[in-house]
């Protein structure tokens, strides 16, 4: 499989930032939005004083000015403010607070601890009524304003929530579409094999009759079972396979004699097997199609020789399967890689083996599978878990 491009993979990466930049963009201007509306709202409450410093100056007032600050006063109907003495204390008569709950305005203690609260967050404006009298407005947000606070927040957390719920919902899909292409690809597969499979059935039938203890026959009797079998693993990919209790023993054992005779006589390939059965539902066809392919992959990481030993045994009520050799070993990175569709350290290949044996254990037989151990020069660990009841 063809790997992608680094162009294609910087794509990818720009049109990741240029989202991330676009959602704190959207956060920013926000925010230099809700800090113009608190500007114009502490104008308003400038405009607002000195409004009241016109009404209080004792002076005559003609009648359009009268009507500036009865306008000014009717449009301050949001913002809370209280007017308090020379010493900071609440005047409570009517126009020297507004928009300030009427529980609060007749407990005192509440009271003070509102123009304290008011004046953390906004110095008041103070009026100089005469030479030796003074007093001092108290302001804060509106309900609004003080909603709006959040916004910013809230906006940046739904879009980049968006943005990755995008690139999930993208990649499912591309997995899911991947899956439907290999599982057609593996149906059509099984049916291509069988029609040479049929025929070449027929004739080691003509040919048994012409010797029947001939060992080539029966090699090739072998090859041909084994053909079916291989058959009918492309045939189940994509079906929900059915698992039997069955002695996963002597489903290794199998493998095992069937392998031993096909892969290099300089490698020492050995099974250790637990002297009790274990019965653990799974589908045998598939299962040896996992086990051929981490053998064969151990093969080549030997280059055709050293030691392989399959190992199973119990543990935690799990049945484990380990496969180690004396290979090559991996990197950390191409251990991370390892079971990823079309990733490959060797020049043939299509770098699926283990991205399907992957897929055989997790999906079908609800297991895990993994690289236990594994150190350049050193070999490495292949690990199969299944759950034992």
């Amino acid at each position: 499989m063809r790997k992608r491009s680094f162009f294609s993979k910087i794509n990818n990466w720009v049109l990741y930032i240029l989202f991330t930049a676009i959602v704190f963009g959207i956060a920013l201007y926000s925010v230099f939005l809700i800090n113009e509306l608190r500007q114009r709202e502490t104008n308003r409450i400038s405009v607002f004083a000195e409004a009241m410093k016109i009404q209080q100056a004792n002076k005559v007032i003609d009648s359009d000015t009268q009507n500036l600050l009865f306008t000014i006063f009717r449009e301050n109907d949001k913002l809370p403010i209280i007017v308090t003495d020379g010493n900071h204390k609440a005047i409570i008569a009517e126009g020297f607070y507004r928009n300030i709950p009427e529980e609060i305005v007749n407990d005192p203690k509440k009271l003070q601890w509102l123009i304290a609260d008011m004046e953390s967050r906004y110095k008041p404006f103070e009026l100089k009524i005469s030479q030796t009298q003074k007093q001092f407005v108290y302001y804060d947000n509106s309900q609004l304003l003080n909603n709006l606070r959040y916004f910013p927040y809230m906006l940046g957390l739904f879009i980049l929530t968006y943005i990755f719920f995008s690139f999930w919902f993208l990649q499912t899909i591309k997995k899911t579409d991947e899956g439907y292409v290999w599982a057609g690809l593996a149906k059509e597969t099984a049916h291509q094999i069988g029609t040479p499979l049929s025929s070449m059935i027929g004739w080691i039938e003509i040919l048994r009759l012409e010797n029947e203890n001939s060992e080539g026959v029966k090699e090739i009797e072998n090859d041909i079972n084994r053909l079916k079998t291989i058959s009918e693993r492309f045939s189940k990919i994509g079906s929900v396979p059915e698992l039997n209790d069955l002695n996963i023993n002597e489903t290794l054992q199998q493998n095992y004699d069937y392998l031993k005779s096909r892969i290099s006589k300089k490698v020492k390939f050995m099974l250790v097997l637990p002297q009790q059965e274990i019965l653990i539902p799974h589908n045998r066809i598939l299962l040896s199609w996992v086990i051929e392919n981490i053998v064969k992959n151990a093969v080549d990481a030997m280059k055709g020789e050293g030691r392989l030993e399959i190992n199973l045994y119990e543990k935690n009520k799990n049945v484990l399967i380990d496969f180690k050799d004396t290979g090559s070993g991996m990197t950390n990175f191409q251990a991370r890689n390892a079971f990823k569709a079309g990733y490959s350290t060797k020049k043939r290949g299509w770098g699926l083996g283990l991205s399907l044996a992957k897929r055989v254990i997790k999906e079908y037989h609800k297991g895990d599978i993994k690289i236990a151990h594994t150190a350049v020069g050193e070999g490495s660990t292949f690990r199969i878990l299944m759950k034992n009841g």
